[in-house]
């Protein structure tokens, strides 16, 4: 694996955890400035070397599944 795939899914990575930690946990972590930089990251990683995007980025979802704290 390249250094840029491993940049790429390490971003992925982070990005994944904060919005678990946003979404199920409610435990926000970092700043959402932070959050904001890793993703528009990403996106321009993605932009620049669309052969690596993946289906399961955090680039190509919508949201995650709804937590089952809700009825």
């Amino acid at each position: 694996m390249s250094d840029l795939e491993q940049k790429i899914e390490s971003l992925r990575d982070q990005i994944r955890y904060h919005n678990y930690r946003y979404y199920i946990l409610d435990d926000i972590e970092v700043p959402d400035a932070e959050y904001d930089r890793l993703v528009r990251e990403l996106e321009r990683l993605e932009a620049e070397h669309p052969e690596l995007v993946t289906p399961d980025s955090p680039t190509q979802r919508v949201g995650i599944e709804p937590s089952s704290a809700f009825t």
